[in-house]
């Protein structure tokens, strides 16, 4: 005889949410996103808030693309990425920075330098481990330390002091449980750029604890009034270094998705192993229009560094002249003002400005509290564009000034 019905214990209520891991859910939204994402339901807005050139890709380069598809070359690659571009990347680190690697294995091609953060952080690091990071920051560091299971560290640097890391603050961060430093110079937000010697100076530090340094060197074409230096140049950083760039900034090719990370054979390896379950390849079209651009964009790109740099002069000079103290960006394409003089947290000034004079930037609180009191603008925008928002930005202010 069967048992009525009404005697079966119920099934347990599903809820999706609750096989979320609890790492995930204490994570927060990106501050940028929500952003783009009111700019995209709002009619008539000038954004400054996207961190992309508005350079199309030069047209070799995507030509090489189109080349590539015509011969039919829609296949995987290795999982390290194609040898001509491994090589490519090799000879272009060397030529430019002083430093070399062999394309063979200690390359990888990944998706964007995003992908590479993403594999650099999970092959380190272990339960609790922490992560040195200055800040303001790049929004993602943060979270993807977190979900690779390590803890982040904050390291507050100001407009006072360049937004530069300090050897003597880095010191004062370093606990038995530090194991990485998170660096990215030039910088995003702030276009704050560290010279040679500054940098020997955190390495010495570097070596004294035994730390693995991840350097971000995404904007590293990007520089003003001065060179790029490569952190894994300085002596005896080689094989601690975990070395990060990419094609995104510096030959306009954003939606492409090629990045790379180079370094030691072992780090290198451990990263690949991970990028061969989860990914497999970058898109080989992609990678052959990446061949073209180390072959033959150095004059295009350039150019676009030169038109950033006369960008750069007029938004610094108009900030300056509306009253918002701020510091001359040496690289990438941003300008980090204070806002005190409105005497508004940064979150309610991006807020305001976009619903009163449809301008669009970043507030400074989505980079981390050192970014509290700031607004990160971005000049990769036409002239016209630029004029035009920072007339409304300069009304903005004289309304709201204390």
């Amino acid at each position: 005889m069967s048992m009525p019905l009404a005697h079966f214990p119920s099934s347990p209520v599903f809820r999706p949410e609750d096989f979320i891991t609890p790492v995930l859910k204490a994570i927060p939204p990106s501050g940028i996103r929500r952003f783009f994402d009111l700019v995209s339901s709002t009619k008539g807005v000038i954004s400054l808030g996207v961190g992309e050139p508005d350079f199309v890709t030069p047209w070799h380069i995507r030509e090489a693309c189109v080349y590539s598809l015509e011969k039919g070359f829609t296949m995987y690659t290795s999982n390290w990425g194609l040898p001509e571009l491994r090589q490519e990347i090799c000879r272009y680190t060397e030529d430019r920075y002083g430093v070399r690697y062999s394309p063979q294995d200690e390359v990888l091609v990944t998706i964007g330098a995003s992908e590479a953060v993403d594999l650099a952080l999970r092959s380190v690091l272990g339960p609790g481990d922490e992560v040195l990071i200055p800040e303001p920051s790049y929004v993602s560091y943060k979270p993807c330390v977190l979900m690779a299971g390590g803890q982040p560290v904050s390291i507050r640097t100001t407009m006072d002091n360049g937004f530069k890391l300090k050897p003597e603050q880095l010191e004062r961060a370093i606990t038995s449980r530090s194991k990485v430093l998170m660096l990215c110079y030039p910088n995003n937000p702030t276009g704050a750029t560290m010279n040679r010697e500054e940098l020997e100076e955190v390495s010495r530090v570097v070596e004294r604890h035994n730390l693995l340094v991840i350097s971000d060197e995404i904007y590293s074409e990007l520089t003003y009034n001065g060179g790029h230096t490569c952190f894994s140049s300085l002596p005896g950083m080689r094989e601690r270094t975990i070395l990060i760039n990419g094609f995104s900034k510096s030959f306009a090719m954003t939606g492409w998705r090629i990045g790379y990370v180079m370094g030691n054979t072992a780090l290198i390896g451990a990263m690949t192993k991970i990028h061969q379950y989860t990914i497999l390849c970058a898109p080989v079209m992609g990678q052959m229009a990446a061949v073209e651009a180390l072959r033959r964009g150095a004059a295009e790109r350039e150019k676009m560094v030169n038109q950033y740099n006369q960008r750069r002069r007029l938004v610094l000079a108009r900030l300056r002249e509306m009253g918002l103290s701020c510091f001359e960006p040496k690289g990438a394409f941003y300008v980090f003002p204070s806002i005190e003089v409105t005497g508004m947290a940064s979150e309610e000034f991006a807020e305001k400005l976009l619903h009163e004079e449809l301008v669009a930037v970043v507030p400074g609180s989505a980079f981390g509290e050192a970014g509290e009191g700031h607004i990160r603008l971005s000049y990769a925008s036409s002239v016209s564009q630029l004029t035009e928002a920072l007339n409304r930005m300069e009304r903005f202010v004289d309304r709201h000034r204390q």
